[in-house]
């Protein structure tokens, strides 16, 4: 977890995905058990950074908050979802969507950034904003829930695209918006009975400590490389889960 939290902390992940992985193929962890334990430990790994980004001033506080409220009730129904899977399923659907979430990221990263002069957040009423924020906490609230992925790609995408914020503006707010969603879904694999505190405090001290020491090499390597890593992140995981 510490080795593991180097990586995310220099790529600037919450990397549930590669909790997953690593708690199922090299500690032989149940898989929903391992679902449930990074939705926790998002909840404490996106907090520090929330906060931060409000802050700074990158977070749009209600658009956060009603994608946010959408996306727990979703993320909890996800996790009740995920009890009826099987586990080999599971692990090849968690899989997809890691693979998937990289396509995201690639979007994101290089197509998106280009467009976002042409993004521009027009004034609209307040159903079709309502209409617009559950849609996106629908989508990744229940994928979230289902899969225990942080779903970052897919909320910073619908951000921008469907409710108009700018690329600054997402990526603070999907802190905000992650908060309720791994609240919600860890809860449900909680009250499912699977859930290991002590887990959970091994991932978090490994993890959280790691990623202090990543985040300082952030800076120090081409931005052609760090968005690189950022894309192969998600699909190592994929492909260890697919190990299992």
């Amino acid at each position: 977890m510490f080795l593991m939290g180097i990586l995310l902390g220099f790529i600037g992940a919450g990397g549930s995905g590669f909790i997953i992985a690593l708690l199922t193929v090299v500690f032989g962890v149940p898989i929903h058990t391992a679902l449930g334990t990074s939705l926790a430990a998002m909840v404490f790994t996106t907090m520090s950074g929330a906060y931060s980004h409000y802050r700074q001033g990158n977070i749009d506080v209600k658009t956060g908050i009603t994608v946010g409220a959408f996306g727990a009730i979703l993320s909890f129904v996800g996790s009740k979802i995920a009890v009826w899977i099987p586990v080999d399923s599971l692990h090849w659907f968690t899989a997809g969507m890691l693979f998937l979430s990289a396509v995201m990221l690639m979007i994101r990263l290089f197509i998106v950034n280009r467009l976002k002069e042409k993004n521009k957040r027009k004034a609209r009423s307040t159903g079709i904003f309502l209409m617009r924020a559950a849609a996106v906490g629908i989508v990744t609230g229940v994928l979230s829930g289902t899969f225990g992925i942080g779903s970052a790609p897919f909320i910073q995408l619908g951000l921008m695209v469907v409710l108009g914020l700018s690329v600054q503006k997402s990526v603070g707010t999907t802190m905000l918006v992650i908060l309720p969603i791994a609240f919600a879904g860890g809860s449900g694999y909680y009250f499912e009975g699977y859930f290991d505190f002590l887990l959970l405090f091994q991932v978090l001290a490994g993890t959280m400590i790691g990623s202090y020491i990543g985040a300082k090499f952030t800076n120090n390597v081409p931005l052609p490389i760090l968005k690189s890593a950022m894309v192969l992140t998600p699909i190592m995981a994929g492909a260890i889960l697919l190990i299992q």
